[in-house]
């Protein structure tokens, strides 16, 4: 659930709050980016001292690095990441792209 907590009446800024099961996130918030399920150079004891409240997954390097089945052994995304914050996870949409020249795309997957 999303709340508008206030807006700018100078600007189109505002201030929300974003209710998932996982906890709640308070934007505009900074995203640490966990490419193949892990922020470089910080751990998760790091990451909850400087408040991350959201982890952004690379949905393309995911699936090249661990992979999927990885993934799904380990009981899910959460639980191969070893911790329970709320991760937004892309399409990879922009990898697949930009990519294209090493990859082939083909009509059932990358």
């Amino acid at each position: 659930m999303y709340e508008l907590i206030k807006t700018s009446p100078r600007s189109k800024a505002r201030l929300g709050r974003l209710t998932t099961k996982r906890g709640t996130i308070d934007t505009p918030v900074f995203m640490p980016v966990g490419t193949q399920a892990t922020v470089k150079a910080l751990d998760l004891r790091e990451l909850n001292e400087i408040g991350t409240e959201i982890l952004l997954g690379n949905t393309y390097h995911l699936f090249l690095r661990p992979g999927m089945d990885i993934i799904r052994k380990a009981g899910g995304l959460h639980r191969f990441m070893n911790g329970d914050k709320p991760i937004l996870t892309d399409s990879g949409g922009f990898q697949v792209y930009s990519l294209a020249k090493i990859r082939k795309v083909r009509d059932d997957g990358v």
